[in-house]
């Protein structure tokens, strides 16, 4: 059969594709990006599959589509209430994070007569001695240590599974092209062939990705535009909390997140996280407090610990762990401006407890009052929640599911809230709680460390 044999160049970024070599990608203008591959593709079959005629939104009868339900509560309400016949997800993650762990649990949970764990990583022994530590016994589970795409794909018409496991798609390669596995043209190609066998079949595909040092899934930007889900499992490798977070979702909404604890025998859904992330907490300690976050449509609580101290050299240090150094830098400019500290000499560190990661504005206000107790000293009142954004003039807020948030906190025992004081308008305030507005943070400062 006649090949056809190009060479592309492919940005390791991006995965932008250009017939000519430049120094500079030109989609995302990283430097020194681009990688030659030679494509070989053979001839395309003469013989055309049947074209699917096109059906009227209005009137046509299209099936629903079913859903596999784990019963672990925590990944359910990610995926958006269980995982869809039919669909691709993607897991990516660091190494070792617990992504094979989590997928073979999953699979226990799962109903279906029959699932394919291929895996071009790990030998089957490596995998038992897995599910053995994980007490995963289930005669449904069938290994295979396969990275041949067409092997695959033969085997999955075989047995007829309703789930199938590839860990990882960077190692698997397709007969038709020459390149090694991992290379654009091969993940592209393998994920998309493998997207239309789940669609064909009806097929629940998951897929484990590899991430690169920047923290994004290797491989060519399609490869997330492929999928219906794409989830993350985040969370630094020696804590034991883990965070599974999606940023895609054909079938649902990408706000929610699932925490775990990492034990002996697997990832543990945590169903309550405030009650988990508060219970170390120590109290009348000054730079620590407690910020409302929302994760979805789920508050949870997170203390927010700081310290302020005189810096032993010409430049300050500037430290943020779980929250976005640029708007530390932020909140620190504000303090120093409309508040008068002079942290312009001090070392500033700031610390999310438990590992998480939150981006969320709403939490601006609790990091202004921890980095102001650690500067004075002064402790914060340990029954003290604080909701809300902090502006560039100093001003408060107003925090969207202000009623949740507060309800949360009232829940967990925190009977002074502070909030912005234009959200406490129409709010029902619980019952043994005081709710304080404020509409800057030196009106916050002046109440709550004085």
């Amino acid at each position: 059969m006649a090949t056809k044999v190009k060479t592309v160049y492919f940005c390791r970024e991006c995965g932008a594709s250009q017939p000519k070599w430049t120094g500079r990608c030109p989609e995302c203008g990283a430097w020194n990006t681009m990688v030659e591959e030679k494509v070989t593709r053979k001839s395309p079959s003469a013989v055309r599959s049947a074209a699917r005629e096109p059906q009227a939104l209005g009137r046509s009868t299209f099936p629903s589509k079913q859903r596999l339900t784990t019963g672990i509560d925590e990944f359910d309400r990610v995926v958006g209430g269980g995982l869809v016949a039919g669909s691709v997800v993607l897991i990516g993650g660091e190494p070792g994070i617990g992504k094979s762990t989590i997928i073979l649990q999953i699979l226990q949970k799962l109903p279906g007569s029959k699932f394919l764990y291929f895996s071009g990583e790990e030998s089957e022994e490596q995998i038992q001695l897995r599910a053995d530590r994980l007490a995963v016994h289930d005669e449904r589970i069938w290994l295979s240590c396969e990275n041949n795409l067409e092997n695959i794909l033969h085997q999955t018409e075989l047995h007829a599974p309703q789930v199938v496991v590839v860990d990882s798609i960077q190692t698997m390669y397709s007969e038709d092209f020459d390149n090694v596995p991992g290379s654009v043209t091969q993940v592209r190609e393998c994920a998309g062939k493998l997207q239309r066998k789940a669609k064909e079949e009806g097929i629940v595909m998951i897929l484990i990705g590899h991430i690169t040092k920047s923290g994004m899934i290797a491989g060519p930007k399609v490869l997330e535009h492929l999928v219906d889900t794409v989830l993350y499992l985040e969370g630094a490798q020696y804590n034991f909390f883990r965070v599974l977070r999606s940023i895609k979702n054909r079938f649902g909404s990408t706000n929610e997140v699932g925490i775990f604890e990492m034990k002996d025998k697997g990832l543990i859904a945590v169903s309550n996280p405030s009650y988990v992330f508060l219970s170390e907490r120590r109290e009348h300690v000054p730079g620590s407090a407690i910020a409302v976050s929302m994760e979805g449509t789920r508050p949870f609580l997170i203390e927010i610990q700081a310290l302020v101290t005189q810096t032993s050299y010409g430049t300050p240090q500037r430290t943020a762990n779980g929250m976005d150094y640029r708007r530390l830098t932020m909140l620190n400019a504000v303090l120093e401006k409309r508040v008068g500290l002079p942290l312009g000499s001090q070392d500033i560190f700031v610390n999310l407890v438990g590992g998480l990661k939150i981006d969320e504005p709403a939490i601006d206000l609790a990091v202004v009052a921890a980095l102001a107790s650690s500067f004075k000293n002064i402790p914060i009142d340990p029954i003290a929640a604080l909701i809300g954004e902090v502006g560039l003039v100093g001003e408060v807020r107003s925090a969207p599911f202000i009623e949740q948030r507060v309800m949360e906190a009232a829940k967990l025992g925190y009977r002074k809230i502070f909030l912005p004081k234009n959200n406490i308008k129409m709010l029902k305030k619980p019952a043994d709680t005081e709710l304080i507005g404020v509409d800057s943070i030196g009106h916050l400062l002046n109440i709550l460390l004085k």
